[in-house]
């Protein structure tokens, strides 16, 4: 049965069809985005060995506390340790090692002290450095990495549900981890429909336009993590339309574009009604009111509007949550920021209204927000300027300038 819903209750419908996808283990460097089905512990300490953090000479400070600016501590130099090298000579009392950052800190050594607080009296390479002259005292522990600082063997590095930013992923990488398990990446099947579309790349003729809403909805569907299968153009027709939809079976969620609307060619719910069901037909949005969603072949459906525009937000709305959802991630609330609004805006029929906006910040108070643009269903070169989506909501009839409201950052 098909029923028209507020946006909320809508997803609330939506999500209701969607559960985190089962795991797979990929390796860290193919980790990034992903969410974890499992927790990270760490196999072995970062760093995994004492270490200088800067380029200097290594010291013991009890040789550098009588060091000034004006009485500078003179020390022989007795090696050199690189980044890399397996081991250090054992420093002797009164000496100083040289070091760079990385290298092994030498037993007997408690500090560094960075090449800008001496002076190397010799000229040449390293090798023919004989002393060094120390014009400050050096702490112990100063510029030293500990072994096991930033994480211990052991430590739970990531937990389960943990969304894999890229400081995570290198985090991961440096305790060792080979493979980490996440949740599958969901594979989403993309389908135009409409018997006056033709490819993006194709010559136009009377009647015909060319198709931007399959790559849009392709484009922010990678952009979140899945994986996408362009299916094509389906003419108005069931046959067609079935046949296009025979393998959805295969697929996580079937989107399409078009086909939603009240017009004699709008065959989508037809079809959901014959092969599946269809749980949702209108939302109370604006753009994008026409909207489908259902089961075929067992596999969820979201039927989007032709419109590229109200396409597009339909798809940030319905589908990225869901999207998020099978990849595990517990957080699928759209990134919102309270703007102040720069215009006059119109919002009859009870409907949520998302406007396009351009945000310029304030040195104090909300960004201002000003509408781009034809705000046209149809209109995509208002959406590929706009920076964000003011939220109208169903009970605000009219915007005033000054009024502040919530807009969803693109």
């Amino acid at each position: 049965m098909s029923r028209m819903l507020d946006v909320d209750s809508a997803l609330k419908v939506v999500l209701r069809a969607f559960a985190p996808l089962p795991a797979e283990a990929v390796a860290p460097r193919d980790a990034a985005n992903r969410v974890l089905a499992s927790d990270v512990v760490a196999r072995d300490n970062v760093p995994p060995f004492r270490n200088s953090a800067m380029d200097g000479y290594a010291v013991r400070s009890v040789d550098t506390l009588a060091a000034s600016r004006s009485d500078p501590i003179e020390l022989p130099v007795a090696a050199n340790v690189a980044a890399g090298d397996r081991s250090a000579a054992r420093l002797e009392v009164g000496h100083a090692i040289r070091i760079m950052t990385g290298a092994p800190m030498p037993d007997g050594a408690d500090a560094v002290v960075r090449f800008e607080e001496i002076d190397e009296l010799q000229t040449g390479e390293y090798r023919d450095r004989r002393s060094v002259r120390v014009y400050s005292a050096a702490a112990p522990r100063e510029n030293i990495r500990e072994m096991g600082e930033d994480v211990s063997a052991g430590d739970v590095v990531a937990t389960r549900g943990t969304v894999l930013r890229p400081a995570m992923v290198g985090l991961i990488a440096a305790t060792g981890e080979r493979s980490v398990l996440v949740h599958r990446r969901p594979v989403i099947g993309v389908l135009s429909t409409g018997n006056e579309l033709v490819d993006a790349g194709s010559t136009l003729k009377p009647g015909t336009i060319r198709d931007s809403n399959a790559l849009v909805i392709a484009a922010m569907a990678r952009e979140w993590g899945a994986r996408v299968r362009l299916l094509g153009i389906a003419r108005d027709t069931v046959s067609e339309l079935t046949a296009c939809l025979s393998d959805a079976s295969e697929l996580d969620l079937v989107v399409t574009t078009g086909g939603v609307s009240r017009g004699d060619f709008d065959l989508v719910k037809d079809v959901l009604r014959a092969v599946g069901d269809i749980a949702i037909w209108q939302v109370r949005m604006k753009p994008g009111k026409p909207l489908a969603f259902g089961t075929v072949a067992g596999t969820p459906l979201l039927g989007l509007p032709g419109n590229p525009v109200a396409a597009a937000v339909s798809f940030m709305l319905f589908g990225r949550p869901a999207v998020r959802t099978m990849l595990g991630d517990s957080d699928v609330t759209p990134r919102t920021v309270e703007v102040q609004s720069a215009d006059p805006i119109e919002n009859r029929g009870r409907r949520r209204h998302y406007v396009r906006v351009t945000l310029k910040p304030q040195e104090q108070g909300p960004a201002i927000a000003s509408v781009v643009g034809d705000q046209g269903a149809g209109i995509l070169s208002s959406l590929a300027a706009a920076d964000a989506l003011l939220i109208v909501p169903e009970d605000v009839e009219r915007v005033e300038p000054g009024m502040r409201l919530r807009a969803m950052v693109l």
